[in-house]
């Protein structure tokens, strides 16, 4: 039997929050439908933080109220305090997406607090939200940051614990800077195993060193099964520098189905999505395998090879 991987797509929330044009709200329910088709575990839809810090994605409610829901798909939200989560509820989604950083120079410099207060304004959404809607929490830069530069794994587990003895259903581990190398990545993803055993554990990558998909393919082997992806590549962290997208979940998938993995994804269906993101950011985007296509798509040969071959037979 193939060993079973969940995909999670960002691109929505992650990957459009860096974008400089606004995407028209038909445009993010329109793509949000096709991918719901598509066989994803979760669509992260949107967040509810102000429209003053990301004037991307001040349509929230809208967005979320718009799109047509499909069974078998978690719908979820980043929600970054008891507010957010508030205006959140409106719109019923599947499950909260809490956020804060491993490093306090970048929570600091992200979220214009130190790491406590960050934990205490979660917490209280937990407190308030946890029996009524399933909390996921991403631990920003896990692997290291820009600023400080290495976060040892130790204090990674001293947060992640923090957050589990709180009771929430998952943890989601982010290399938010790109900073992750897969020795580092194995013996992070041993740990949190062995730690947490009972939680939903997904890991965020970024590809900013070029060693995203390196990264993905390390947690597989380590035992993870559950991934956010962004279509195309898209997104990034405004309070990394230096930080560029997210693993492409299109790159990513077509890796994991070519050794022999059930991503639950369909790719015929997804590639044509992933082709139509250039259009809709007016932008290149850094997804490989939209472009050259499945490494079982084939090409016809040349017609000198027919002849070739008549010469030479």
């Amino acid at each position: 039997m193939k060993r079973r991987i969940f995909f999670n797509e960002v691109v929505t929330r992650d990957g459009f929050q860096m974008e400089p044009s606004f995407v028209p709200t038909d445009t993010k329910v329109a793509l949000i439908d096709a991918l719901s088709q598509s066989g994803y575990a979760k669509i992260e839809v949107t967040s509810f933080t102000s429209a003053k810090a990301i004037p991307m994605l001040r349509d929230a409610e809208e967005v979320m109220g718009r799109i047509q829901r499909v069974a078998g798909v978690e719908y979820t939200v980043l929600v970054p305090n008891v507010r957010g989560a508030e205006r959140a509820m409106d719109v019923k989604p599947d499950e909260f997406n809490l956020v804060m950083s491993t490093s306090e120079t970048h929570n600091l410099s992200n979220l214009r607090m130190p790491r406590e207060n960050s934990f205490a304004a979660l917490r209280d959404v937990i407190d308030r939200f946890g029996a009524q809607v399933p909390i996921n929490v991403s631990l920003s830069a896990c692997f290291g940051c820009p600023m400080e530069g290495d976060v040892p794994q130790a204090e990674v587990m001293h947060w992640a614990k923090r957050f589990a003895e709180l009771g929430v259903r998952g943890l989601t581990i982010c290399d938010t800077t790109g900073m992750a190398q897969p020795l580092q990545v194995a013996a992070m993803c041993e740990a949190l195993r062995k730690a947490f055993p009972d939680l939903q554990l997904t890991l965020h990558f970024h590809n900013t060193r070029g060693m995203g998909l390196a990264n993905v393919l390390t947690a597989v082997q380590s035992g993870i099964e559950r991934f956010d992806g962004s279509l195309g590549g898209l997104g990034g962290c405004p309070y990394a520098p230096g930080a560029s997208g997210n693993i492409c979940s299109e790159d990513a998938i077509h890796m994991l189905d070519a050794m022999g993995y059930d991503t639950g994804i369909d790719l015929q269906r997804l590639l044509p999505i992933a082709r139509q993101l250039p259009s809709i950011v007016g932008h290149e985007v850094p997804g490989q395998v939209a472009k050259s296509g499945r490494i079982t798509d084939l090409h016809p040969a040349p017609e000198s090879v027919a002849q070739l071959k008549k010469e030479f037979s």
